[in-house]
């Protein structure tokens, strides 16, 4: 998974001034685009999307400062239809505008070429469990929420806030099988997973397949698949997500199975009265690599 990511990089160097197409790369590279995509920018720390602007944009400066092309020329190079949206892109990594760097010579900031390493560390081993599991239902009170890569997502707790309290307790009666109990569903992600893009979250519980959606509640179909299931335990939601960055970081580089399509699903197994802590199952559907 290391060299394969070290490969997308040096082919985003090689194609900046050309169309990106990661699904063609992926399959080259023997994976899948939601797979690379979300490994990507777990261990970089930015969707892959946002790292080609930035190459693009540190690139598209030195042709700007040297003032030899007009700008609408460069724009199209880099991939832009007109000189508003590349100026857009443009300061939006630089700070300023390309005339005014034109004018000024600056100021400049450069996207470093990334290179990814693997730390062997093994001093905490992950606790998870691989699981082929019949296709079910999820049934639950859905909503659009921007996503929050760090720390409590305001809109999601608003979101849960918002459900009366006999309505959680009917729902928890209707779960019927694993991942057992009241669920927090995160599907539709954004490929990239960047932060605000938006995805459908459902306050929800697992049906059997055959089991209709119960009247006044969103459902959503997950077909039959491998999942890998994940325990985590300590300050909430802090050690939950730094177990899902740690399935990036350890896991999949060393295991034989990447992320497929799918929704992304929080079971909590016990938590303290304020939720400050807890320990949870993070369900991810995988498959074979």
């Amino acid at each position: 998974m290391i060299s394969m990511l070290n490969q997308l990089v040096d082919l985003v160097e090689e194609h900046l001034t050309d169309e990106i197409d990661v699904g063609a790369w992926a399959r080259a590279l023997g994976t899948t685009e939601h797979h690379l995509r979300r490994v990507f920018s777990s261990l970089a720390g930015m969707p892959l999307s946002e790292y080609v602007r930035r190459q693009r944009m540190t690139l598209a400066a030195t042709d700007v400062v040297s003032g030899r092309e007009d700008l609408l020329s460069i724009a199209v190079r880099y991939g832009y239809g007109s000189s508003e949206a590349f100026g857009r892109a443009f300061r939006s990594v630089h700070g300023t505008g390309p005339a005014h760097a034109r004018r000024e010579g600056g100021p400049l900031r450069s996207q470093p070429h990334l290179k990814f390493h693997l730390t062997v560390e093994g001093s905490a081993p992950m606790h998870v469990r691989i699981l082929d599991h019949p296709a079910f239902r999820l049934a639950g009170h859905a909503a659009r929420v921007p996503l929050t890569r760090s720390g409590v997502n305001p809109h999601i707790a608003e979101h849960v806030a918002s459900v009366p309290e006999a309505e959680h307790r009917r729902l928890k009666a209707l779960s019927e099988m694993e991942p057992a109990g009241l669920l927090a569903v995160s599907d539709d992600l954004d490929p990239d997973r960047a932060e605000g893009s938006e995805l459908t979250y459902l306050h929800a519980v697992a049906l059997r397949r055959d089991t209709p959606v119960p009247e006044g509640l969103d459902g959503v179909e997950v077909p039959a698949g491998a999942w890998a299931v994940f325990r985590s335990a300590g300050p909430h939601p802090a050690t939950l997500q730094q177990t899902w960055a740690a399935t990036a970081t350890q896991w999949f580089p060393s295991n034989p199975w990447r992320l497929r399509p799918g929704p992304e699903i929080v079971a909590v197994l016990e938590r303290s009265e304020d939720f400050s802590v807890a320990t949870c199952e993070l369900w991810l559907p995988v498959e074979a690599g």
